[in-house]
């Protein structure tokens, strides 16, 4: 179950004034960003964007990436590498966890094979 904290970073509190106050960017490079799939603010049902921590985040990130001159396209291709990688690293901590598991197991079954061998009568 997400925590409080994680719920809060993703969702979007912040109305595009605030978001860019906060980021630095205008109003206009906000929706620019949007408009080229950067940047996913949530929607109120009246269709008024939200911006949410990992937005804030996610902003940061872009305007590192440009003012180390990348231009947009290739800063998408980072931001979706980036994001693949986390999921990589996600699920290998998931599948070395498991493994570890597995192994254990593994280990009391045939601890228990040899204790099962070891209390059986000679034939």
């Amino acid at each position: 179950m997400a925590t409080d904290d994680e719920s809060r970073a993703k969702r979007g509190v912040y109305g595009i004034a605030v978001a860019s106050e906060l980021s630095g960017f205008g109003v206009q490079a906000l929706r620019f960003y949007e408009q080229h799939g950067l940047i996913t603010p949530a929607r109120t049902s009246g269709g008024t964007r939200r911006y949410s921590d990992d937005d804030l985040v996610r902003l940061r990130r872009i305007a590192e990436l440009i003012a180390e001159g990348v231009n947009l396209t290739g800063i998408s291709r980072v931001l979706a590498l980036e994001h693949l990688n986390t999921e990589l690293v996600s699920d290998n901590a998931r599948l070395s966890e498991t493994n570890s598991r597995l192994e254990i197991d593994n280990a009391d079954l045939r601890n228990a094979v040899e204790d099962a061998k070891n209390r059986s009568p000679s034939q």
